[in-house]
């Protein structure tokens, strides 16, 4: 069984990002996060983690729609 919560560090190495790039999307409210116990030690619920990701997802998806990929003329 996987754990519900998820150290930063694990958010990061699903991601494949930097520790800084989660500790950033938590600060600004897009990746729900909690801070547990007396040391303030960030958690996220995997839950969330899928969420955010579907969201990125959709965002990807309509950003795409808006920004068509543009052949190149070749023929120079």
């Amino acid at each position: 069984m996987e754990p519900r919560f998820l150290l930063l560090s694990e958010v990061a190495a699903e991601l494949n990002v930097s520790d800084s790039q989660v500790y950033h999307l938590v600060r600004s409210g897009d990746l729900p996060a909690i801070k547990i116990g007396g040391r303030g030690q960030w958690r996220v619920e995997r839950a969330r983690l899928e969420e955010y990701i579907q969201r990125a997802y959709a965002e990807t998806a309509e950003w795409i729609r808006a920004n068509p990929l543009v052949e190149r003329d070749t023929d120079g």
